[in-house]
């Protein structure tokens, strides 16, 4: 049986206390109360709320990352699913993004998720060849763009499609990583 740990569990006490408030009212105390921690605990695992925030939901992107390369599961689904998770999550990003300073917080956590996770499939692709400094920074760049371009299409600057957001993310691939990823 696998246990929760301790980050789980905050993280869970608090998307309950979200659920009736705004992020930026909640205090380290409640989450902590709420599920019967100490703030020692909580500052063991995370530096803020905003840290808590970003580790939550980069967890689910990396489960979802870190299927590149299985039988079957291309680049494009993964993007597409990497969408329909964000879509379904739009309500608290949304929340998390207007009333807080996290978004910084979440852009950083998302862009060396998705950063090690491609690094990690293409050092696989070429028999683990060292990357070069460019292909590091075509990396980080496509990660970087992808994840900024996914908190504006949240917040409704771009009214797209989870599948029209995943094709422009495919599209949108530096040339030197296509053959690594398509």
């Amino acid at each position: 049986m696998k246990r929760k740990t301790a980050k789980e569990i905050l993280a869970e006490s608090f998307r309950e206390l979200v659920g009736n408030k705004n992020i930026d009212k909640i205090t380290i105390r409640e989450i902590v109360e709420n599920c019967g921690y100490s703030p020692a605990t909580f500052y063991r695992n995370f530096k803020d709320k905003y840290d808590l925030v970003a580790w939550e939901h980069a967890q689910g992107v990396a489960a979802i990352m870190n299927r590149i390369g299985e039988q079957d599961y291309t680049w494009k689904q993964t993007l597409l699913d990497g969408a329909n998770r964000f879509l379904r999550e739009k309500e608290y990003l949304v929340n998390l993004f207007q009333n807080t300073t996290g978004h910084d917080s979440f852009v950083q956590y998302m862009t060396e998720i998705n950063f090690e996770a491609l690094k990690k499939h293409i050092l696989a692709v070429n028999g683990n060849a060292k990357l070069t400094a460019a292909e590091e920074l075509y990396i980080r760049i496509y990660c970087l763009g992808t994840v900024c371009l996914t908190c504006e299409w949240l917040l409704g600057k771009y009214d797209a499609s989870p599948e029209f957001i995943a094709d422009v993310y495919e599209k949108s691939l530096p040339e030197p990583l296509r053959q690594y990823l398509l």
